[in-house]
């Protein structure tokens, strides 16, 4: 259950911050909140890094995927390790809040700018924070298997 609690409190704050964003800032205004911190509204309409842009059909059509695969295999991910759970579900939370925007406006609304890296937002956060989870656990899981 908090799984699913945790999947819905990142995606709604996901959307949230992005309504907030375009509600507030129109594409490409920026403004300044620490050194080295912005906020700059940008659409993504490709994958990370703007690659692959104007592939907009496809990238739903995975994330739909990597949803379809996540559900139909949730007791399979529910006996692995906390690393395994939480990075799934955090990936696929992330995955959502994208895939949302993607089906909705045609983009992805970015505005966290670090001005050292590409302009990012809280669904992408929890996608990296999900993947680095589960490279974790192999991590892990590799270190076992060769002690043994």
């Amino acid at each position: 259950m908090i799984y699913v609690v945790t999947y819905a409190a990142i995606v709604a704050l996901d959307q949230l911050s992005k309504y907030l964003i375009t509600a507030n800032f129109v594409e490409g205004e920026s403004t300044r909140l620490l050194p080295y911190l912005y906020i700059t509204h940008v659409q993504n309409v490709g994958a990370a890094f703007g690659l692959f842009a104007n592939y907009r059909w496809l990238f739903i059509l995975l994330g739909f995927a990597v949803l379809l695969a996540a559900f139909y295999f949730r007791e399979t991910i529910m006996r692995q390790s906390r690393f395994v759970r939480w990075g799934v579900t955090l990936a696929i939370a992330g995955a959502s809040g994208n895939l949302i925007d993607r089906i909705r406006l045609g983009a992805v609304i970015d505005f966290i700018d670090l001005t050292v890296f590409p302009i990012f937002n809280v669904a992408d956060i929890s996608i990296v924070t999900g993947v680095a989870l589960l490279f974790l656990e192999v991590l892990i899981n590799d270190r076992r298997t060769t002690a043994e």
